[in-house]
């Protein structure tokens, strides 16, 4: 069967797909870095969709091979037609099991080496043991740390689109739900107007999590003391969900209250990369604001401000996670700051990008400089006993004169009545 690729059920894909020399960059920088950090590897082998879309424009199903000389290769279990319609770039090949992996690369002219970087981390153990087993021939390497360093640098193609995402994001919670939010609503009902202004604004709606087991849709819409629910996911901010089987948005039985705050912390996603942002909204007017909520509110945008200034290439992000304590400690919420009890978490900021958690973080033991052309999600947030959670959080690109902010304003509280 043969299809137009630029008219294939009425779109244009020659619009869509990822730019041929934008593939190629990538590939080049992954070479010179799996020479630094793998020099004995003589390619990277990569398993997850989001991995493979990162080096080839598709989500596909199969493997992806990069050897350090000579043309990538996408070999595929399924969908060969549209990894050529939206990869026109990359060589594609088909297999059935992984014992064919060896065959299929070196009629392709790409022969697998007999030691591989591997994106482990894509793999869940029984496939890659049976990996293991039908390419006897080869070791491999763990890529995870190779992996992060290279999407953690946004080539300029990649900041348009988390700009594009930081805008829509900005007009989303800062222009239109204000207008749309009023107390007496549930969590849920205000997580579905949340998901129809994102979608209006352009968002896709995935928020892909990087992390082994999480997953997320759209994100957090948590009012009151469901600030403060326990949590399972890396995160400070508590929230029941929609069911213990579905623990995201919000939950459809909680009502937002007079005189209670609402967090809204979701991520907004466009052409697949993401931008995260977090608004404290109140059901009153600002008088009636608790003075500790206020004070630990203010508290947050503070950090969150002094923390970006900082956000230049050559900064350690530990030592900027250190200046973040210090600072929540001589405001008086040291033991409150990033969540309450067991839902207290260890960093103040993340790499964001095609997934929510991406590398590098602003926590302890990083030590990696940063560098221009990162972005990081900056979340300082507050946990208080009877009220809930109050706090920020913006996506941040790092430049040479400090953190720019992609997703609108750091925000005070928004009172809505």
């Amino acid at each position: 069967m043969t299809i137009d690729a630029d008219n294939t059920a009425g779109i244009r894909l020659s619009d869509r797909i990822v730019p041929e020399a934008e593939l190629l960059a990538r590939h080049e920088r992954c070479r010179s870095l799996m020479a630094a950090l793998h020099p004995e590897a003589g390619g990277l082998m990569v398993f997850s969709r989001v991995g493979m879309y990162y080096f080839t424009g598709t989500l596909a199903n199969g493997v992806f091979w990069l050897p350090a000389r000579g043309e990538a290769l996408l070999m595929l279990r399924k969908g060969l037609e549209r990894a050529r319609l939206e990869s026109p770039y990359i060589r594609t090949a088909v297999y059935r099991s992984y014992s064919e992996l060896g065959r299929v690369a070196a009629g392709a002219g790409s022969p697998l080496t007999p030691v591989i970087s591997a994106e482990q981390s894509g793999l869940p153990w029984n496939m890659a043991e049976n990996l293991r087993q039908r390419l006897p021939d080869s070791t491999f390497q763990d890529a995870m740390n190779l992996m992060n360093q290279l999407r953690a640098l946004k080539s300029p193609w990649e900041m348009e689109r988390m700009r594009t995402a930081g805008a829509g994001m900005a007009r989303s919670t800062e222009d239109i739900l204000p207008g749309r939010l009023h107390p007496g609503m549930t969590e849920m009902e205000v997580a579905r107007i949340v998901s129809d202004v994102f979608f209006s604004q352009g968002s896709c709606g995935l928020t892909r999590m990087n992390a082994a087991g999480e997953e997320m849709f759209l994100g957090y819409t948590s009012s009151g003391q469901g600030g403060n629910y326990p949590t399972y996911y890396n995160g400070p901010l508590g929230s029941f969900g929609m069911h213990p089987a579905a623990p995201y948005l919000g939950s459809p039985h909680k009502v937002w209250e007079k005189g209670e705050f609402l967090l809204v912390d979701t991520g907004f996603c466009f052409e697949g990369y993401n931008t995260d942002k977090t608004i404290s909204y109140f059901a009153g007017k600002e008088k009636d604001i608790p003075t500790r909520a206020a004070k630990g509110h203010e508290l947050c945008r503070r950090i969150e401000l002094d923390i970006a200034r900082e956000l230049r290439p050559g900064a350690i992000p530990a030592e900027l996670y250190a200046k973040a304590l210090a600072m929540a400690d001589q405001g008086g919420f040291g033991k409150e700051f990033m969540g309450l009890g067991e839902n207290k978490v260890p960093f103040l900021g993340h790499g964001i990008g095609l997934c929510i958690d991406e590398w590098p973080v602003i926590a302890a033991r990083f030590t990696r400089p940063l560098e221009a052309g990162m972005t990081i999600a900056l979340e300082p947030k507050v946990g208080l006993p009877g009220i809930g959670m109050v706090g920020t959080e913006n996506t941040w690109e790092i430049t040479e004169d400090g953190g720019v902010c992609q997703s609108g304003t750091v925000c005070g509280i928004v009172c809505v009545e």
